[in-house]
């Protein structure tokens, strides 16, 4: 094998792997790299992920989601070698890309990746939109009914539009303490 400039052709690549196995995929990979001595093609294993705030039993928890499940992204550089161990990784199906070409994803793409798994905020994972008709079930407006004005998944917070006295009045509430009307 001809060994080739490191510099030269080095991208991230995106792997298609089996739902659920991406973990496994990243790790597969780094073992691989280390017991073939493919270091010098293969730099980086990452998995997308971002922390979500999920309500379970009422409660708001943390917890990291894939960003792209059934995909991993590989920093290499793509040889024979190098493309043929990967791809023959277990749970590996192949590589994005048109046939046995695998596409490098764009400078721009990767930091925009970068960037949404490095949010210290948590995104909020509530199905609720604008103009969904909610009833309120805690606080000092627990049973009235309204429509959503606003959501800020970032804060975890909704905007519900109550009728008082005739008139609309704005209340910003947390996610947790509205349901969705049917």
């Amino acid at each position: 094998m001809v060994k080739q400039d490191p510099s030269i052709g080095r991208n991230w690549y995106v792997v298609h792997t089996y739902s659920g196995y991406e973990d496994a995929v990243k790790k597969a990979i780094e073992q691989r790299t280390e017991s073939m001595g493919m270091q010098e093609y293969i730099f980086d294993i990452v998995v997308p992920k971002e922390k979500v705030a999920v309500m379970k039993a009422g409660k708001q928890d943390i917890v990291e989601k894939n960003l792209f499940p059934g995909y991993v992204l590989v920093d290499m550089i793509v040889t024979d070698a190098s493309w043929f161990m990967v791809r023959n990784t277990p749970n590996v199906t192949g590589f994005v890309g048109s046939g046995n070409i695998p596409v490098p994803v764009l400078p721009e793409e990767f930091g925009v990746i970068k960037r949404r798994m490095g949010a210290s905020e948590p995104t909020t994972d509530i199905k609720l939109v604008v103009g969904d008709l909610v009833a309120i079930k805690e606080g000092p407006f627990s049973n009235y009914e309204g429509n959503i004005s606003e959501v800020n998944k970032a804060k975890g917070k909704v905007t519900v539009l109550v009728t008082i006295f005739d008139r609309e009045t704005p209340v910003e509430l947390d996610f947790n303490q509205v349901i969705k009307k049917i």
